[in-house]
């Protein structure tokens, strides 16, 4: 994303250590570190979130390809001859 090397952070601590002095320097790079810890955890999480969509968006194409593979009619008319066979069985067995 940003091509910054050693060189250019080490200009911006020097500019830095020159405007607000020795004395505030390890101050401000801490806050400095915790605002830059803060951005990459919410990067991660946007990736995160981006990654599961994705995923989201794959495993719906993948059922939509399935619903049309499959019939629904197909499945009912499995679901009523398993259901005569087994009205049938309990018929024979009682007779």
């Amino acid at each position: 994303m940003f091509d910054v090397g050693f060189w250019e952070f080490a200009l911006i601590g020097v500019i830095t250590l020159i405007i607000v002095g020795p004395e505030r320097m390890p101050g401000i790079a801490r806050a400095a570190g915790k605002y830059v810890g803060k951005a990459k955890q919410f990067i991660a999480k946007i990736q995160d979130d981006v990654s599961g969509e994705l995923e989201v968006d794959k495993l719906k194409d993948h059922l939509n390809v399935m619903d049309k593979e499959s019939n629904i009619i197909d499945i009912f008319d499995e679901a009523k001859d398993s259901i005569n066979d087994i009205k049938k069985d309990v018929g024979d067995k009682q007779s």
